[in-house]
């Protein structure tokens, strides 16, 4: 081996075979000669049976392409990254990047038999027996460049210039390039691609084969036998097939027979103990208990302890390969120390202890009782936070009921309940899960969970009793009863702290970059490797649970373009064998990327944050009537195959509040809003309630609500509470607010709720001239029966007049019902409709024509 080709890299692609990978192609005949250290560096004593060169092709799922043996240069995609049903293209510099729809540039399913091993990516049956041991060689779709076109790339590549490329589908959505690719670049706008480079072209890889499997609970090195000492050589990871370690086994603590279980998913601890106390304090005795590995599945730990111990706190302890770093923990802690089960049930604090809980006493009473989950195209969101509804509530409280669930419950049954009388149908509640807040005073959001089973215990009554678990489920009782449905906000792209899936193993929990570094796209310092089998079985029991138990009717995934679309269909998949009409809502993107497209073909919808930026600049005075009419309509098939895919709003908990945004005051401070911001304010309303699509408000937008022009207040509860006085302030705001939604909800709004695509002439739109005042007819076409509705608004500060024609069928009479200010009653003063509609400026109004 020379200096200029160190060896970067080596992995398992099974217990008992593997790669190592050169920074370079390997220039000599001979294979290079390594050895396998274990333990505190003594030498391993599995040794290798076999070292070759590896297939070229192996260096397509790190590198995008290889060049084959007659010098062909081939772009190639692992068959599984390919999105269901989508044609796949490579872009680059050598295109052009126009690439998409050409076909001379589609990738297809590869088999070449010019390679030694090219058997082993060939699509069909020839992969079958493969694919179970080795992932790492699973079938590839690739792309052989013309010799025309190879030769530019190359020429390019000799003058030293960079080539880069990406994959794209045919609807134009680009493949994301994985953070652990070596030759992953960012070019000048940010944008990562994978680069060409003339000296990898597959002849950097090897292949080994060992004469027995290896302990993962040992760290493992391969070094060069030239250079010794494990300094120059690279610890041996876990590859591709770590990944799919699963079990199907019931995990937690668990009471059966009066015996309780303990079983946990640890694959490469070396032991795990179980330490069992009366007292929730760390410092208080506690019986040790061993688990043992079960010979059938070795990843799962267990212990049986004689007794029904529901109500005993718990944690556990792992020694081993654990952390990455041989400690219990992500960031190098104390080695053995104190973990939180993972399927704990409900839990004292962020660091436990865990509570063990007798499931058969979590049936309640009453959550049996028939609510039915509105439709998606019916719902009316209100997205809340616990304490910031129950913190002001005007009925009386303790001030430990105003921390929590049952605070809220109470403030929900209240004859005045705020959400029950603005007429909402359901509310996305941020997250309810245990999450990281330090003591249980401290305002969170709580987006860094650290439990997704466990009730939140801060908004508990008494969490040392796992007082949490009766009280949410009284709680979803109580908005059912109202008729609300519950959506909980939940956080499955990375942990609080402290992490204790990383002390369970960070490695098989979270993604890593190419330095072997947490990856952060997420912001919050590690992202869950959600398509790992247990950490997709561990979103899918936890939701499941949070169904069974409490009875919600779906859930919102923040950041949910980390978990993934391939494992957002698997959720998908699994929720509705439990709850059929689940609600399955995504925030579709990350620091990464953005995904609404690549959801289209699925059961979710999103936020939608396209229409978020167009309804505040719209009202503004901004924007274009294309926009208009691209929105109103429910933003069709690029972003929603069907209306209820999108999820419409203009303000939500992140970022300043919308007054705040929009307001004519300095500092961004929407306290006291202008005259102005009160009517676009009203505009905004009357177009999200009259947009296709499911329409959110945050709670205390119909009356105004300002955070003072902060915009990050996840720790401000001074600032989020919601000031219920402001209700008395604005009265005709929340009355404007609730009426649309009444409106919207009832028979007369039934053309505002469609499930699927309208006819092509259900919408008719007019434009006033150089302006971005429009109007809109539903059901022009007549399709959906004889009557018609239309909206019409004008964001200008100028009056305008929007030339009608045809919209006016004879047949009809038109009767105005809504303008700017209000649902006009008995006595209001209505505007018939002529063929050139008048609107003043900042105004709105909708029409009914009847039969």
């Amino acid at each position: 081996m020379t200096a200029h080709n160190p060896l970067i890299r080596a992995w398992l692609s099974s217990l008992k075979s593997g790669y190592i990978e050169y920074a370079h192609d390997w220039g000599q005949v001979d294979v290079p000669a390594v050895r396998l250290r274990g333990g505190e560096g003594v030498e391993a004593t599995p040794l290798f049976a076999r070292l070759e060169f590896a297939p070229r092709h192996a260096a397509a799922r790190r590198y995008g392409y290889f060049v084959r043996e007659d010098g062909a240069l081939v772009f190639a995609l692992p068959s599984a990254a390919v999105p269901e049903g989508e044609r796949v293209f490579v872009s680059g510099d050598f295109n052009h990047w126009q690439g998409a729809g050409d076909p001379v540039w589609e990738l297809k399913p590869y088999a070449d038999s010019s390679e030694a091993e090219g058997k082993y990516a060939a699509s069909g049956a020839a992969a079958q027996g493969f694919s179970e041991v080795e992932p790492d060689l699973r079938p590839l779709c690739c792309c052989v460049v013309p010799p025309a076109r190879r030769r530019a790339a190359m020429r390019k590549l000799r003058d030293g210039r960079r080539v880069q490329f990406k994959f794209v589908t045919g609807e134009q959505l680009w493949l994301n390039v994985p953070e652990d690719s070596p030759n992953r670049v960012a070019d000048e706008l940010g944008h990562f691609n994978y680069q060409i480079d003339v000296q990898r072209t597959g002849r950097q890889f090897f292949k080994f084969t060992l004469r027995w499997p290896l302990d993962l609970s040992q760290r493992w090195w391969v070094a060069p036998l030239a250079l010794g000492g494990l300094e120059a050589g690279v610890p041996l990871e876990p590859g591709n097939f770590f990944f799919s370690l699963a079990s199907e086994l019931p995990l937690g603590a668990m009471v059966e027979d009066g015996q309780t279980y303990f079983r946990l998913f640890a694959p490469r601890a070396s032991a795990v103990r179980v330490l069992l106390s009366e007292s929730p304090e760390p410092s208080a005795p506690a019986e040790v208990v061993s688990l043992e590995r079960l010979g059938s599945q070795p990843y799962i730990w267990e212990a049986c302890v004689e007794g029904n111990l529901h109500g005993r706190y718990y944690w556990y302890q792992l020694l081993g390969e654990v952390g990455g770093d041989k400690s219990a923990s992500a960031g190098g802690g104390e080695r053995g120390a104190r973990v939180l089960d993972p399927y704990a049930l409900a839990c004292v604090g962020r660091e436990g202890p865990g509570i063990v809980i007798d499931r058969a006493l979590l049936a309640r009473p009453g959550l049996a009782e028939h609510f039915s989950t509105p439709q998606w195209q019916d719902l009316v969101i209100a997205e809340a936070h616990v304490r910031d509804l129950a913190a002001q509530a005007p009925i009386e409280l303790s001030a430990e009921e105003r921390l929590g669930f049952s605070g809220l419950r109470k403030w929900v049954e209240s004859e005045d309940f705020y959400l029950q009388r603005l007429g909402v149908n359901c509310v996305e509640l941020q997250p309810v899960q245990e999450f990281d807040n330090c003591t249980r005073e401290e305002y969170h959001w709580g987006y860094m969970p650290v439990n997704w089973f466990a009730p939140a215990s801060a908004y508990a009554l008494d969490p040392a009793r796992a007082s949490g678990i009766r009280e949410l489920q009284d709680l979803v009782l109580a908005f059912h009863r109202r008729g609300i449905a519950v959506v909980l906000d939940v956080v499955y792209n990375h942990q609080g702290v402290p992490a204790g899936l990383a002390a369970i193993d960070r490695q098989y929990y979270f993604e890593h970059n190419a330095q072997g570094e947490l990856s952060n796209w997420s912001g919050c310092g590690n992202d869950l490797r959600a398509h790992a089998a247990m950490a997709k079985r561990l979103i899918i029991d936890s939701c499941r649970h949070m169904i069974e138990c409490f009875g919600v009717d779906g859930f919102r995934f923040d950041l949910a373009e980390l978990i993934g679309v391939d494992v957002l269909r698997e959720i998908e998949h699994a929720l509705k064998k439990v709850k059929p009409d689940v609600i399955l809502i995504s925030e579709p993107w990350s620091y990464r990327g953005h995904i609404a497209g690549a959801l289209r073909d699925t059961g979710w919808s999103s936020w939608n944050d396209g229409y978020r930026d167009f309804v505040r600049d719209y009202v503004r005075g901004g924007s274009l009537p294309e926009t208009f009419e691209y929105f109103i309509k429910g933003a069709p098939w690029f972003w929603a195959k069907w209306p209820a895919q999108t999820v419409n709003y203009s303000e939500s908990h992140d970022d300043r509040a919308w007054i705040d945004v929009i307001t004519e005051n300095p500092d961004h401070n929407g306290s006291v809003p202008t005259l102005n911001d009160r009517r676009r304010t009203h505009l905004m309303a009357a177009l999200l309630f009259a947009s296709l699509g499911i329409p959110m408000i945050a709670a205390g937008q119909d009356f105004l609500r300002s955070k003072g022009g902060v915009s990050n207040t996840y720790q401000r509860g001074d600032l989020n509470a919601l000031d219920y006085r402001r209700l008395l302030r604005y009265p005709a705001t929340h009355a404007y607010f609730a009426d649309w939604i009444a409106f919207r909800r009832s028979e007369a709004g039934r053309f505002l709720r469609q499930w699927r695509l309208p006819s092509a002439g259900f919408f008719r739109f007019y434009h006033a001239p150089n302006s971005t005042a429009c109007a809109v007819v539903y059901n022009f076409d007549a399709s959906q029966g004889r009557q018609r509705l239309l909206f019409a608004i004008n964001p200008t500060g100028a009056e305008v007049e929007i030339p009608l024609g045809e919209a006016l069928p004879t047949v009809s009479r038109w009767t105005q019902i809504a303008n700017h200010e209000c649902f006009l009653g008995a006595n209001g003063v209505r505007q018939p409709l002529t063929s050139r509609l008048w609107l003043p400026a900042l105004s709105c109004g909708l029409w009914q024509s009847s039969l």
